[in-house]
């Protein structure tokens, strides 16, 4: 294949202890038009002007099917790869794809800005001496009440993640840090908390180390895939967000489809 300077891969997986056919689940927008989350996703990595190439990466025949069907390009992945850092890892490797950046978008994050993958494309390109990057997103009080909502309800849902002042990352936890307790924010309060968006930008390079590196107890833990980076000391850069105005949230569990469809309906009208 030809290579490109930065390419956009879309880790699908079928398997799903908490949703399973997640990458498949339809939702409705604002027209009523009902399109699976993957085709969601892939039109946000369409919508970067910085890619040159879009890509969903998966093992399953049902995922690739779906993909092609609404125009994807599809590259099948060895179905032994435990995250969806290892999936873009493994495929590049198998298309022969020589980028600057890889970029990889999950396929559960519909509501991702195009201009938040704009950015994080931006700082990789700005700063050589990153390994990997991130986008963080602060929290507003009504996304911090969804995170507490999860945790009340029992649910494991989006995020969130520390840094230190230079926007170098220091832990991501599906626990909602720092502690907040029961502090009420209102409209307007800076909330202190920073939504971790499921988005990662890397090197070539650092991308074939994480696949020789074995899943750390942190990592394992929190079954959170960057955590690899910090427990080997990689370089993994919060990249901070604006929403401007944009809502953002991940399809975590079947429950939020509702939230999402809402969310998608408003920005629509």
């Amino acid at each position: 294949m030809t290579d490109v300077k930065t390419v956009i891969l879309i880790p699908a997986r079928y398997a799903s202890t908490r949703y399973p056919g997640k990458p498949l689940a339809t939702l409705r927008g604002s027209d009523g038009v009902a399109k699976p989350l993957l085709q969601w996703t892939w039109e946000v990595a369409r919508a970067v002007p910085e890619a040159d190439a879009v890509y969903v990466a998966t093992d399953d025949d049902r995922i690739a099917e779906a993909a092609r069907g609404f125009g994807a390009e599809v590259i099948m992945t060895d179905p032994d790869c435990r995250n969806g850092t290892e999936r873009c890892a493994d495929a590049l490797a198998r298309a022969g794809l020589s980028p600057e950046v890889v970029v990889n978008l999950q396929g559960d994050a519909p509501l991702t800005p195009a201009w938040f993958l704009s950015d994080l494309i931006g700082a990789m390109r700005a700063d050589a001496t990153l390994d990997a990057a991130t986008p963080v997103l602060r929290c507003d009080p009504a996304t911090l009440e969804m995170f507490r909502q999860d945790r009340r309800a029992g649910r494991v849902g989006g995020t969130t993640a520390v840094f230190d002042g230079a926007g170098r990352g220091l832990y991501f936890s599906k626990e909602v840090i720092p502690f907040t307790g029961d502090a009420v924010f209102d409209a307007g309060d800076t909330v202190p908390v920073f939504h971790h968006v499921g988005v990662y930008a890397y090197r070539p390079a650092a991308l074939a180390a994480y696949l020789g590196w074995a899943p750390g107890p942190l990592e394992t833990l929190e079954g959170l895939e960057q955590l690899r980076f910090l427990e080997n000391g990689a370089r993994l850069q919060c990249v901070e967000v604006e929403g401007r105005g944009r809502v953002f949230w991940e399809l975590n569990n079947p429950e939020d489809v509702d939230r999402i469809e809402t969310i998608l309906r408003a920005e629509s009208t």
